[in-house]
């Protein structure tokens, strides 16, 4: 099999976190608790609904809602527009959540990414893991 053009490539990161699905989920959907581990947002949690997430260093990245089944699954799309249409962005995001005896097995995906996308590529990488280090810290100290 040949390789197209259009194939992309996907970011995956997991990670196991000592707390319920239901804790988790807080986090993940509710405006307040998302600035604090990811951005600045207008996110609710209803499919279809469209918001922004707003990065620290400027950047703005359009997002709609695609799936959500609370407590298992948020997917939403992660579009970045540039300039430079080579740093353009089309992916879409999605979370998994499994119970576990201690807790949640948490997996993020980020679908989208081109074949020349690697700076992006590897920086989704890294991002996820520093969001995933700071969304744990603040699942902790949530009640």
């Amino acid at each position: 099999m040949t390789m197209q053009a259009t194939e992309t490539r996907a970011v995956i990161v997991e990670r196991d976190i000592c707390h319920p699905p239901e804790k988790l989920w807080r986090a993940l959907t509710q405006p307040h608790l998302i600035e604090e581990w990811l951005m600045k947002n207008d996110f609710k949690p209803v499919v279809g609904h469209s918001f922004n997430l707003r990065g620290d260093w400027g950047g703005v990245l359009d997002c709609k809602v695609l799936a959500i089944e609370p407590n298992k699954t948020l997917s939403y799309t992660w579009n970045f527009a540039h300039e430079d249409a080579a740093f353009n962005l089309e992916s879409v995001v999605t979370f998994t959540l499994t119970p576990t005896r201690t807790g949640t097995h948490l997996r993020v995906e980020q679908t989208g990414f081109q074949p020349n996308q690697k700076q992006a590529y590897g920086g989704a990488h890294a991002g996820w893991k520093q969001f995933f280090d700071k969304l744990d810290q603040v699942v902790a100290r949530t009640e």
